[in-house]
């Protein structure tokens, strides 16, 4: 059969062919295109582990920040506690010194009133002494008829009241 004789002829000739292309293709891709994707990988890969370590060290340079953060707001709310304890110190000496100053002030208002009362009641019973020391002189010329000095009225109305 003459079909069968020329496929090993064609065959062959192809086989040939297709051996070269194929080895052509591998070692072009195999020795041209690999080493170049390779190196992309790596390069790829390589930016990837550097932009990890970035992060990590980004993220630990935050903690620490975070840290140092806290602890100034830690110190800052001690001094803010000490001021609010010294502020109300002072507050409450001012406030005593302020309630002293106003006791002492009504003390002297007190004493002044009680000296004002005093002199008052003197003045009252003075005036008492004098209007009882006539009311006596009257009511003894009415009802006995004699006229009494007016020592004598006084030193009645005294023992009266001395008495009272």
């Amino acid at each position: 059969m003459p079909q069968i004789a020329q496929i090993v002829e064609t065959y062959a000739s192809q086989i040939f062919w297709l051996l070269i292309v194929f080895g052509l293709i591998y070692f072009g891709i195999g020795k041209a295109m690999l080493p170049k994707i390779e190196a992309t990988v790596e390069s790829r890969d390589r930016k990837i582990a550097d932009d990890i370590a970035a992060a990590q060290a980004a993220h630990a340079q935050a903690d620490e920040t975070e840290a140092n953060y806290r602890a100034k707001i830690d110190v800052a709310r001690a001094a803010a506690q000490k001021a609010t304890q010294e502020a109300k110190a002072a507050s409450a000496a001012d406030a005593e010194v302020r309630v002293k100053a106003a006791d002492a002030e009504l003390a002297a208002k007190t004493a002044e009133a009680d000296a004002r009362i005093a002199a008052s009641q003197k003045q009252a019973l003075a005036g008492i002494e004098d209007v009882a020391i006539e009311a006596a002189q009257e009511i003894v010329a009415k009802v006995s008829g004699a006229a009494i000095s007016r020592d004598e009225a006084a030193s009645a109305v005294k023992a009266a009241l001395a008495n009272g």
